[in-house]
């Protein structure tokens, strides 16, 4: 019988998005025949949704270390690091995976002082750009590359993002970073068609309203200030007085109360609705006739995968990994991050155009249909374990 290759998988917190999803579905993906996974988690914040509900329903049941979540404290990381050692030593895995940057940090430190044999981490985004201070910032990227020294193979989730990390922060050399796009289980996504009425009164909106979604959580860095106000400048035309527009925000998180008070100050509580985190997403994408996304910084998001998945025409900021599945006037529209005048232009022409909603849907979904479906996620994944096992051993 053959040994099976023992894989510990350490991400900070399954809390809502792309990396949780990513974690979930490569534990449960892999060939059992070959490989046995370890989950490793930390706990969610108050103003986030879990995740965990996806691992229950694939069967995984992740060992909680609660220290290992998403604010710095030295305390805290400091008893994550400790039962990260021992977790590791006890377990005594071939390979190291790390997700997201403090548990990228600690799961990398700790298998570099045990000698795991093989290191990998995935840098899903980047706190490189802003997150923190330009201090802070420094000192992070310092550790990265420190980090990155030991470790035996990088992957950037986007080409856009091995560029970032090997030319523009100069992480780690472009021969140490394997780019493997991220993968999802789209089929529910695939299946959408265009009628999507029974969705919106779901939602309490009248068949005729045309909606535009924002999908992310509430914080600084997805810059939902941008869309309310471009909502505002929208709601403001002329030319669309008679067009009954509803914009529709998804998501938690701790900028909640105050973008709610945004809407409030601007008279958009008609116009603007805040309905929180959904589990069955195909159903809120059903609904939406264009989706948009503000972020700063992103690195893949899986909002945008899943909306293009779902055939919706997408308006983004031109920032991080989004360029990598945008290509502008193709398979969505491109604007330039703080741009509100031109997010507005670009939302003005699908909502008097959707004809082009359409076109840019379909396109988009034949682009995702072939780069990001979950099969081929694990099968580039296997790959790059066995090849560096096989170094490795």
């Amino acid at each position: 019988m053959i040994k099976k290759i023992k894989i510990m998988r350490i991400i900070a917190r399954l809390n809502i998005g792309g990396p949780a999803i990513h974690t979930i579905l490569l534990t449960e993906g892999l060939d059992k025949s070959q490989y046995e996974s370890v989950l490793v988690c930390g706990v969610v914040d108050k103003n986030e949704s879990d995740m965990h509900y996806l691992a229950d329903k694939k069967g995984i049941k992740p060992v909680i270390i609660k220290e290992l979540g998403r604010n710095i404290s030295l305390k805290d990381d400091l008893i994550a690091f400790f039962k990260l050692f021992r977790l590791i030593k006890k377990e005594k895995p071939l390979i190291i995976h790390t997700h997201t940057a403090k548990a990228g940090a600690l799961g990398r430190l700790a298998a570099i002082l045990l000698f795991v044999p093989v290191k990998v981490h995935t840098f899903h985004g980047h706190t490189f750009y802003g997150y923190f201070s330009p201090i802070k910032t420094k000192i992070f990227i310092l550790i990265e590359r420190l980090l990155a020294v030991f470790t035996d193979k990088i992957i950037a989730v986007s080409p856009k993002q091995k560029e970032d990390l090997a030319e523009k922060f100069t992480i780690v050399k472009a021969k140490k970073i394997e780019v493997i796009r991220l993968g999802f289980d789209l089929e529910e996504f695939l299946d959408i068609g265009k009628d999507n009425f029974s969705s919106k009164e779901k939602l309490n909106l009248h068949r005729s309203s045309v909606t535009i979604g924002i999908v992310g959580r509430l914080t600084p860095i997805k810059n939902h200030k941008m869309f309310i106000e471009t909502a505002s400048k929208i709601a403001e035309s002329e030319r669309l007085k008679n067009k009954d527009l509803k914009f529709i925000v998804i998501g938690d998180g701790e900028l909640k109360e105050e973008l709610q008070s945004l809407v409030s100050k601007e008279n958009l509580k008609d116009v603007v609705l805040f309905i929180g985190w959904q589990e069955k997403m195909s159903d809120i994408y059903r609904a939406l006739d264009i989706v948009t996304l503000t972020s700063i910084n992103e690195g893949t998001p899986v909002s945008l995968i899943e909306a293009m998945a779902s055939a919706r025409a997408v308006v983004a900021t031109n920032v991080g990994g989004i360029r990598d599945i945008i290509e502008h006037n193709l398979t969505g529209l491109l604007v330039d991050p703080y741009d509100i005048d031109s997010l507005k232009e670009c939302l003005i022409y699908l909502i008097e155009h959707p004809e082009e909603r359409v076109r840019l849907g379909l396109a988009a979904r034949e682009f995702v249909k072939t780069h990001y479906i979950k099969d081929r996620l694990i099968k580039d994944i296997e790959k790059l374990y066995a090849d560096l096992t096989f170094k490795n051993l």
